[in-house]
């Protein structure tokens, strides 16, 4: 026997399913797609990831090029991506608060969006992933139309992820999609450390 609050629960639930298909009319093909994940939330980096995998599994050629991250800080998705075959170029030299010259962070940095767009316009991958990318214009190291203008001219079939906080105007200018993390609660804040297997 089902109770009335249980009975009301289903009859809403049944109510909330969409009815009406909600894709837009005349949908066309794209050759490719530049993506942006961004905002304070979790999630920015490991959905680029995800799309690392799903790449792979198509059989495409993927890149990946970090500009925060440490090369020597050994996280799971550069080991597995390396496994899959992904070509993996790490320019970043860790937090900037952890820094002793940040115009060497700079440098470094800006080092790698020269290879980053060396790599976007030879066009042998069809996915190149920029994994914290944001940040070089954020924190003021490249102007963002040097770094809009290469991917929006990159070769027509090369899709592109960008991941990091604070997305310059120019970059979302540039992107067909566009999300933005909300976060609403993180372990972190409540002072519990970043975890192996879900954090790094």
């Amino acid at each position: 026997m089902t109770d009335d609050t249980t009975a009301d629960h289903d009859a809403a639930s049944d109510d909330a399913a969409p009815t009406d298909d909600p894709r837009p009319d005349g949908l066309r093909r794209a050759d490719s797609l530049v993506v942006i994940n961004t905002g304070n939330g979790k999630g920015k980096s490991s959905s680029a990831f995800g799309m690392m995998v799903r790449g792979v599994a198509r059989g495409w050629n993927v890149a990946v090029v970090q500009f925060i991250k440490s090369g020597n800080w050994k996280v799971g998705e550069e080991k597995i991506g390396r496994q899959l075959g992904v070509e993996w170029h790490a320019f970043g030299d860790g937090f900037t608060w952890d820094s002793d010259d940040l115009s060497n962070d700079k440098a470094h940095a800006a080092e790698g969006w020269a290879k980053a767009v060396e790599i976007m316009n030879a066009g042998e991958h069809q996915l190149v992933i920029f994994d914290e990318l944001t940040y070089l214009s954020s924190f003021g190291w490249l102007p963002a139309a040097d770094i809009a203008g290469p991917i929006r001219d990159r070769p027509r079939h090369v899709n592109v992820i960008i991941t990091g906080r604070d997305a310059a105007p120019e970059l979302i200018e540039v992107a067909d999609t566009v999300t933005e993390m909300t976060e609403i609660k993180h372990a972190y804040s409540q002072g519990i450390r970043a975890m192996r297997g879900l954090d790094y």
